[in-house]
Order: C-alpha cells, then structure tokens, then sequence
C-alpha cells in the first residue's frame, strides 16, 4: 500500500521555519488566509495569498508538494470550472477553483510539516474544552488516528484491486472492481476491532461484563 499516504499529504521531515512552527499557529495562520480568499472574492487578493501559500511551501522545502492537490482534484476542478465558466464567466471560474486549491494547498501543508502525533495531540487539546458537554478528547484522538490509517490502507487497496483487474482484462467489471474491496475493507475492520479489543481500548468501564471481562483476562 505504499505509495498512497502522499495522497493525504503524509508528513515530511525536516527542520524548516515552516516545520518548527508551532501547530496553533500554523492552524491561525491556515484560517485567516482561507477567511480572506473566501470574504474578498478578488482575483488580486486571490493571487497575493498564493503567493504568501508557495513561499511557505519553498521555505519548508516542499515546493514540489505544492501542485499535487491539483493533480489530485484536477476532475472536480474542471467541471467546477466549465459550470462557473458557462453560468458566471472565466473570472468567477477562476476565483472559484482558485480558491479551493489556495485553502486545500495551505490545509496540505500542515498535515506536510507536522508529525502525525503532535497533530493529533493538537486536536485532542483543541477537543478538551467539551469536556463539560460529554465529550471524550482522548477517545476523539483515537477515533482520528484509526481514520488516518485506514484511509491510506483502503485508497491503497482499491488501487491494487484496479490494477488487478485490469491485468487480467476486468477493468469494466463493477463487480471485480467493488467486491474484493469490500471484502478486504471488512477484514482490515475486523482486525482493527480486534487488536483494540485485546488491549481494552474502546471498552466503557461502566458496562456490565466489563469487569468479568477483566477477570477473565487476569486469570489467563
């Protein structure tokens, strides 16, 4: 399956200005650039704030980082693009699909220049103040770092089921297509439950067999 993390904007390395920054700063700093693009709807704003975007991706050393949410997202643009176009004119177009790949281009970035555990700590921080409502941050944390594996492992998997079929000539067949890919999603579920459970994780200690469970466990 690898190969498909940089779909999500794995993190990279380094010891840049950009990677040393605190995350609640760089978090500010996405939200204020993408409030300003979103308020002005101005193709000169729109194109100083892609500016400031690439030069926070050159001086993180990841420029070449910096066009893959294009690659990535360059279907949905186009026809975003072509109704804008047909309906608004080219400019309302632009500013449109300009702006999408100025607020995803700078949200990459953080997920680039920040390790996966110092993100999710950041979230798990940021959830702490609903404490009052219910809400559990730790289990919120956990519930994001079971996503983020499994997104990369399932795009992995239904790249190699793609490939697959089109080696053995099945590329047009939904079915060849969809139900490996399901089967492989349930098992990857299944092992995942699993491997929680054996460590006690996911588990309500006010449930009712949660403590023969306990025993259960202590006697072997």
């Amino acid at each position: 399956m690898r190969g498909s993390a940089h779909l999500l904007g794995a993190y990279r390395a380094g010891n840049s200005p950009v990677h040393r920054a605190p995350l609640g700063l760089k978090a500010v700093g996405v939200v204020v650039l993408s409030a300003v693009v979103l308020a002005f709807r101005s193709l000169p704003v729109l194109g100083a704030v892609l500016l400031l975007v690439l030069g926070a991706y050159a001086a993180a050393r990841l420029l070449a980082e910096s066009w893959r949410p294009l690659k990535l997202m360059w279907p949905v643009l186009l026809l975003l693009g072509a109704f804008q176009a047909w309906s608004n004119g080219p400019p309302a177009a632009l500013l449109v699909v300009g702006n999408i790949v100025v607020c995803v281009a700078a949200a990459r970035l953080i997920t680039l220049t920040t390790a996966l555990q110092d993100l999710l700590d950041g979230l798990v921080a940021l959830a702490g103040p609903f404490r009052f409502l219910g809400a559990d941050p730790e289990r919120f944390g956990l519930t994001l770092a079971l996503m983020l594996r499994s997104i990369p492992f399932l795009l992995g998997s239904a790249r190699d089921v793609r490939h697959s079929a089109m080696a053995r000539g099945l590329e047009r067949n939904p079915r060849a297509l969809t139900v490996p890919v399901v089967i492989r999603a349930v098992a990857y579920a299944q092992q995942t439950g699993d491997a929680l459970a054996a460590r006690g994780i996911g588990e309500s200690s006010g449930s009712p067999d949660a403590p023969e469970r306990k025993h259960a466990e202590g006697r072997g």
